[in-house]
């Protein structure tokens, strides 16, 4: 109608009407059109970074399948934190580890990356900050970025094993620091939190009003015993403080979409974020019924596959030990999860490197930069490849790097 108030302003140059979140360059990096070249080529490439433990080889029981054979499912109780009865699964599966954790301390999610979501969304304003570990997976700047908060690095530093430097940690809060993220066994280092790390976080959050977030997916996945290890913070007191974990790597069913987290801390603060978590978790309600009534199932079944993937872990390490030994690589220190990092001569960057395994030997490694490694020349190689794969794709990688 003329003269009538349009409902919106055209657009100008150089506006979108696309949120800002989406700034990222989504082109192809010159190793995914490396594998596309290859792959158009028909070479057969021997991927040595399979992190998918669906497509790794592995044998799952047919109790999987029959777990969703439940008339429970048909019925839908909607419940935020997750249904009593799964919970009371997650709190079993920590009381067979060692730990004593009460159902009203846990809420389900449908994947730690929700469980990020929520917690950002719970802790953070917009253009708060988190602090995340370097170097690490490469999906919190991502995560963040979609609840609009800024990532600050803390690095890990290696000194013939990995440890957290706390006095760089500190030097990174600032007043708009609201959480530090853990990852342990951090992947790709393979590295746990220690006691006295530990011990020296939650004073420093306790001090600074800050909470940890710590995401603990790997660390059913020892490669080595340490008793100084921490391997959850599940019942935490001196902050607040937030355990993840879940089925896609306890249980090698990521397809299952069923995490969870466990809160601790104080009494009071505790209290408040659950309250707080519970209308953040009935806003979505994304935890599907079935996957609740199948969790006790789900978990049992899982401790066979668990099984797989850590003999598979530990043999493809002893292999990778033996056919590195004398070669131009080694492998730096590792205690847990499902990668190894390979030091590699600096007569290459990693791009280089990882191109040049690719073209050369149809094999595929990630660089380190993709975790934000910093300096040269790191390569990351995953221990769930299946054995065949794994064995010959090594062998062709140090045959690549004598020839380099």
């Amino acid at each position: 109608m003329r003269g009538a108030t349009p409902l919106c302003c055209p657009l100008q140059s150089g506006d979108t009407m696309f949120s800002s979140r989406f700034h990222w360059d989504l082109r192809p990096n010159r190793l995914t059109q490396a594998i596309a070249a290859r792959r158009a080529a028909g070479a057969r490439i021997l991927d040595l970074t399979e992190s998918n433990p669906t497509h790794a080889g592995l044998h799952y029981p047919a109790e999987i399948v029959s777990a969703f054979a439940d008339d429970r499912m048909l019925t839908y109780e909607p419940a935020p934190a997750g249904t009593p009865a799964a919970r009371e699964v997650v709190s079993a599966w920590y009381a067979a580890r060692g730990h004593t954790v009460p159902v009203e301390r846990i809420l389900l999610t449908a994947s730690t990356s929700e469980a990020y979501a929520y917690l950002f969304k719970l802790l953070t304003n917009a253009g708060d900050e988190v602090l995340v570990p370097r170097p690490s997976y490469p999906l919190f700047e991502f995560l963040a970025d979609m609840e609009s908060v800024a990532v600050r690095q803390y690095p890990l530093v290696y000194h013939g094993g990995w440890s957290i430097d706390l006095h760089a940690l500190e030097a990174a809060l600032t007043p708009r620091t609201r959480a530090i993220v853990l990852v342990n066994p951090n992947n790709p280092t393979g590295s746990y939190v220690k006691r006295r790390e530990l011990s020296a976080l939650t004073a420093l959050c306790a001090q600074r009003g800050v909470a940890l977030i710590s995401d603990e997916v790997f660390a059913d996945y020892a490669l080595t015993e340490d008793r100084d290890r921490v391997t959850t913070l599940a019942g935490v007191e001196e902050c607040l403080a937030f355990s993840m974990s879940g089925l896609s790597k306890v249980a090698g069913l990521p397809q299952m979409k069923l995490g969870w987290m466990v809160v601790s801390g104080a009494a009071a603060l505790r209290a408040e974020a659950w309250e707080k978590l519970e209308w953040i978790a009935d806003t979505y309600l994304s935890v599907s019924t079935p996957v609740q009534c199948a969790a006790a199932r789900l978990l049992a079944a899982g401790e066979d596959v668990q099984r797989q993937i850590r003999q598979r872990a530990s043999a493809n390490l002893a292999f990778a030990r033996a056919t590195l030994a004398g070669s131009p690589a080694n492998i730096l220190a590792v205690e847990g999860g499902w990668y190894i990092t390979l030091q590699v001569p600096r007569i290459r960057t990693e791009e280089e490197w990882a191109l040049a395994l690719l073209e050369h030997a149809d094999v595929l490694v990630q660089p380190g930069f993709f975790y934000d490694f910093e300096s040269e020349a790191y390569l990351v190689v995953s221990l769930l490849t299946a054995p065949e794969i794994f064995r010959e794709g090594l062998t062709r990688l140090v045959d690549r790097l004598k020839v380099a």
